[in-house]
């Protein structure tokens, strides 16, 4: 049995504001363009840089998962974000007859990364938990820091129930 995978990691900046529509069957999809950079230097020593822009496709599943609905409240134009999903290779014929091809990325996951540079007051970010800084260790256990003494943290290495299956 022979197995594949088709898988697409992605982090970049979306290009413009994402159009969502509803469908006939009631479903929805948000469609936005991402852009990807990367830089090198040249044999002459010149900078260069390349931008991929990726057509990415999110549906709300069946399971009731609203990631289109996510990407309609959540993603605007500028917002760096990164996506997962499959390469979906498409085609079709126009009104004119001719065949058109189309690459998209079918999102699965999608996390925004970052803000954007103007930030108004009332988008994801400034309502997103803030991740906090770690408490301060008491000075004893500063102390002993290099030591295997757990004795400030009762029940810290005792194996009684232990569940891991291996």
């Amino acid at each position: 049995m022979s197995r594949s995978l088709n898988k697409a990691i992605l982090i970049g900046n979306v290009g413009g504001d994402p159009e969502v529509r509803t469908v006939g069957t009631g479903g929805r999809v948000a469609q936005f363009s991402l852009a990807t950079s990367r830089n090198w230097t040249d044999q002459s020593g010149n900078k260069q840089e390349k931008t991929e822009w990726h057509r990415c496709v999110v549906w709300n599943n069946s399971r009731g998962s609203g990631l289109a609905d996510v990407v309609e409240k959540y993603v605007k134009k500028g917002e760096k974000v990164y996506v997962e999903g499959e390469i979906e290779y498409r085609q079709w014929q126009d009104k004119d007859g001719q065949t058109r091809y189309t690459t998209e990325i079918r999102v699965r996951e999608l996390m925004l990364l970052g803000g954007r540079s103007g930030g108004g007051g009332d988008d994801f970010e400034s309502s997103a938990p803030r991740r906090t800084a770690a408490p301060a260790r008491p000075k004893a256990a500063a102390a002993n820091a290099g030591t295997d003494d757990f004795s400030d943290f009762p029940g810290a290495l005792q194996d009684e129930d232990d569940d891991l299956p291996f």
